[in-house]
């Protein structure tokens, strides 16, 4: 794929919300530093934090002016939402409150909702018409939902949520339990909802040169380590370090817009708006195996075939998305 850059004759505009926290902390070197839109794009940060993490921004600021990133061409901060998705080309959406001791799911949606209500109408009224985003702050699914309802501006394709991280975790694991190079493991997907209903599908993979995974992986192992393992995962990491999955994540997204932007030749796991594939509800934010092609395209794989143990683990994490979806929508009604 041509690592040619976006925009030559400008710098790419990129807004991340929730800058001073943990996820930009290691995502921030990768797209100053060129891992993510190319060697050759020059690129402009718009930060956005809320007005009390200002002074932590502005530390994280000046380690990216330290690091003297030849490829940065401008940094601005902001904690209001307007200023920092002005005319941005991509919105990278971190920010998101976090689910506290106590909390319940539908507090949760409540919080979340007006957060990205607010950024929809914002991204709506002031990023580029053509502006592509990726959701990332939980529950990234249903937040993406929130924010594509209130942005009807935008082209409801071009609003994502990240299970990158999810297929980069089931990919790695499959390595690791078959004693094989990464690169040599192709076609793990990733269906539904960013959770613990998440569907990791390893029934199109394979292993080059040792053949189909579903020949070197039995369903016991399958029902009883890995798609748990990794459904589990973010909250294994938490229990392990008491703090959320950051690098890892940086690193997925750093993937995901990578190859949405600059295209790939394999297929990869982005949760994206249904167009009622597979039977799923249009509109729906849903992890789907897609095709992506340089300039922020990308495509919904059709055509696989799904066996009675596949689809009972689909309908479950698509019933929670559209349970999600109905909670949130009667919050903000």
């Amino acid at each position: 794929m041509s690592e040619a850059p976006l925009f030559s004759d400008r710098p790419i505009n990129v807004c991340v919300t929730g800058a001073a926290g943990q996820i930009a902390y290691s995502l921030l070197p990768l797209i100053a530093g060129g891992k993510v839109f190319g060697p050759q794009q020059l690129v402009s940060l718009r930060l956005l934090e809320i007005e009390s993490a200002l002074p932590v921004l502005q530390g994280v600021v000046m380690e990216l002016e330290d690091c003297a990133f030849p490829l940065l061409h401008s940094i601005f901060t902001t904690s209001d939402a307007k200023e920092a998705f002005r005319s941005c080309d991509v919105a990278v959406l971190l920010g998101a409150f976090p689910r506290k001791q106590g909390m319940e799911r539908k507090d949760l949606l409540e919080k979340n909702a007006g957060i990205f209500k607010e950024q929809g109408e914002a991204l709506n009224s002031e990023a580029d018409a053509n502006v592509r985003v990726i959701v990332v702050g939980n529950p990234a699914n249903t937040n993406a939902y929130i924010l594509k309802h209130f942005a009807p501006k935008i082209p409801e394709h071009n609003i994502t949520a990240l299970t990158r991280l999810d297929q980069n975790r089931a990919v790695s694991l499959v390595a690791r339990k078959l004693g094989v190079p990464l690169s040599k493991v192709s076609d793990v997907y990733i269906w539904g909802n960013h959770s613990s209903t998440q569907y990791p599908d390893i029934f199109h993979g394979s292993v080059e040169g040792k053949g189909k995974l579903s020949d070197l992986l039995d369903k016991r192992y399958l029902e009883e380590t890995f798609i748990p393992t990794i459904q589990k995962r973010g909250a294994a990491v938490i229990a392990a370090r008491k703090m959320s999955s950051a690098m890892s994540a940086a690193n997925a997204v750093a993937d995901h817009l990578h190859d949405w932007l600059l295209g790939s030749d394999r297929i990869v796991s982005m949760s994206v708006p249904s167009d009622g594939s597979y039977g799923i509800e249009r509109g729906t934010i849903f992890s789907f195996p897609v095709r992506v092609s340089r300039g922020g395209r990308y495509e919904i794989v059709k055509g696989l075939e799904l066996d009675e143990f596949s689809k009972r683990y689909i309908k479950v994490t698509a019933d929670e998305l559209y349970s999600e979806k109905a909670e949130a929508l009667a919050l903000l009604s």
